[in-house]
């Protein structure tokens, strides 16, 4: 029987890209906290993940959403999944610049704990498919 690298290691293999180019907005509105009029911009987690998985068991005979008409309401727009996001400012700025610095450092922080998180499952993992090849 063949080991299938994507049910072995599932989401994660997308999840930790997801958080590297979630990190990269995260810096870069770091970089322009000073940038007059700068929006600051970052990514749904949550929902890229679903959508994600949604892909995922679709590729494995599971149903996913398909536009069968023209005329059917698209994924696209500024509201689609995986669509970049302005954050909300809790205090708007006199310049127009959106970057809270707090907040950003607070978001990006999380994030490399979430990634390392998940680089350490995914180290898990495949340690288990070695053991488990070796047959130990």
């Amino acid at each position: 029987m063949a080991i299938s690298f994507d049910s072995a290691l599932g989401v994660h293999e997308k999840a930790l890209l997801i958080r590297e180019q979630r990190a990269e907005l995260l810096a870069n509105n770091l970089a322009n906290v000073d940038t007059p009029n700068f929006k600051a911009r970052d990514l749904d987690f949550k929902s890229l993940v679903r959508d994600a998985i949604a892909s995922r068991g679709a590729a494995h005979g599971g149903a996913a959403m398909q536009r069968t008409e023209e005329g059917h309401i698209g994924l696209d727009g500024p509201n689609a999944p995986g669509a970049l996001l302005y954050r909300v400012p809790m205090q708007p700025s006199l310049d127009g610049n959106t970057v809270d610095e707090n907040m950003e450092m607070s978001n990006f922080s999380r994030n490399a704990l979430d990634f390392q998180a998940s680089l350490t499952f995914l180290q898990s993992s495949l340690r288990g498919l070695k053991t488990a090849l070796r047959g130990e």
